[in-house]
């Protein structure tokens, strides 16, 4: 604080860059999530292979960890045995790659928005699989406000109006398998932060896509 409690100079400007690096993030978001919606859906594209995009989104992925590790030495490479490789990396990649399909593939039977209202169900899975998995102890008021979570949702679907049984089903692995990755790697609070964030930015979304129908 400067004086008369304004904000400095370096404050303020560290606010807005914040607020800048979210509005990007939200802008190219909404446009890989229309476009994916573009590609699949039986309407539009109608691209029915959704696990290409999951392919092409690791392989892009892997590249670009490689030109950061190996080409542009931004991070020092980590040694690891294959048994820790084996046994750490492959069964998280595994998830998230699994997630990634399910996610794609549930565009092609359900809109834009009722998809982003279930992601909303992300923290209501991560808490319920870490008590499975004895990770996280019970408590009663915290599955409480689990079980609000799951009404809001249920009663979003009661009324959704291109309501798919196969489509939710995917999207509902999607959210499984992207917790379990999440708890798996130990992200369990990172996990539930971003998918609160995701929830601001499905309004974003939701209006959006309003003002282009």
């Amino acid at each position: 604080m400067g004086k008369g409690g304004s904000l400095s100079h370096s404050v303020l400007r560290k606010i807005l860059l914040s607020y800048t690096y979210v509005a990007i993030w939200i802008f190219l978001s909404f446009t890989v999530i229309v476009y994916n919606k573009y590609i699949l859906d039986k309407k539009m594209y109608n691209w029915p292979f959704p696990i290409s995009l999951t392919i092409i989104h690791m392989s892009f992925c892997a590249f670009l960890a490689f030109l950061l590790i190996n080409v542009f030495k931004f991070f020092e490479p980590v040694s690891m045995s294959s048994h820790l490789y084996l046994s750490s990396v492959v069964p998280i990649g595994a998830l998230y790659s699994l997630s990634l399909w399910f996610s794609n593939s549930a565009y092609i039977y359900l809109s834009v928005s009722f998809i982003q209202m279930l992601k909303v169900l992300m923290p209501v899975a991560v808490y319920s699989i870490a008590v499975l998995l004895k990770k996280e102890p019970f408590k009663p008021n915290t599955m409480l406000n689990m079980l609000s979570i799951s009404l809001g949702v249920a009663i979003a679907a009661y009324g959704e109006a291109r309501f798919d049984t196969w489509g939710v089903i995917l999207q509902l692995g999607a959210v499984a398998f992207e917790a379990t990755s999440c708890l798996l790697t130990g992200w369990k609070d990172f996990c539930i932060d971003h998918e609160r964030s995701w929830c601001c930015q499905g309004l974003v979304v939701d209006c959006l896509l309003m003002v282009c129908d």
